[in-house]
């Protein structure tokens, strides 16, 4: 099984916004998950205030968060001079060119500490890729598809775990990522996570299904 992922360099530091911590507390495994990346992922602290918004509608995230970060699978951290300066930067102004807390506080943490951002929204992608060109950018799938994760879990446990995310989180799959989880979830599974593309799910779903349909 191929690996698409743009985590590349075991020293450096990944950053999580609340998207990908949901994401991953989703596959069941998060623990083991992160035991197998080489890499030093850290949450800023503005991570785990926003999982606790979830705690009225019955989200266990917070808590779950909690235990990796107990465990030291998650390191939380806090902004510095010069990232909360990039943050109020992308909190304040037109709707179009700012941010959530969770992702503003991920991408200016990581631009200061030269780290990995691994964010899901297409929207903060494009405002990293217009006003942080030279930072490294990733998402939740790099993690599940880094080659450590994937021995570590074998292919069908990885498979379950994206399909838990992609069911239970609604995790969104970038365009160069599609082909590699359909690939690992197998199509019919495909078909029912809602979080896929639409033209996915569609070309995927049983042709007794389609025709019911029409």
């Amino acid at each position: 099984m191929g690996s698409p992922t743009s985590l590349a360099d075991p020293a450096a530091l990944v950053v999580i916004d609340t998207s990908a911590a949901i994401n991953l507390i989703a596959t069941g495994c998060a623990g083991q998950i992160l035991q197998a990346l080489p890499n030093r992922v850290l949450a800023v602290d503005a991570v785990p205030i926003e999982l606790e918004e979830g705690r009225q509608r019955g989200r266990p995230d917070a808590d779950l968060l909690r235990e990796l970060v107990v465990a030291r699978r998650i390191e939380v951290v806090t902004l510095g001079n010069l990232s909360t300066a990039i943050f109020e930067e992308l909190v304040i102004g037109a709707a179009a060119m700012t941010l959530d807390d969770g992702e503003a506080a991920t991408i200016a943490y990581a631009v200061e500490h030269v780290a990995t951002a691994i964010i899901d929204e297409r929207k903060a992608m494009r405002i990293c890729a217009e006003r942080f060109p030279n930072l490294h950018v990733g998402c939740t799938v790099d993690m599940f598809a880094h080659p450590d994760v994937i021995r570590s879990l074998g292919r069908d446990g990885l498979s379950q775990a994206v399909v838990n995310a992609l069911q239970l989180a609604r995790m969104r799959v970038l365009p160069h990522h599609v082909e590699w989880v359909v690939g690992l979830i197998g199509t019919k599974e495909a078909a029912s996570c809602v979080s896929l593309p639409q033209s996915v799910r569609r070309t995927h779903r049983p042709s007794s299904e389609r025709k019911d349909r029409r």
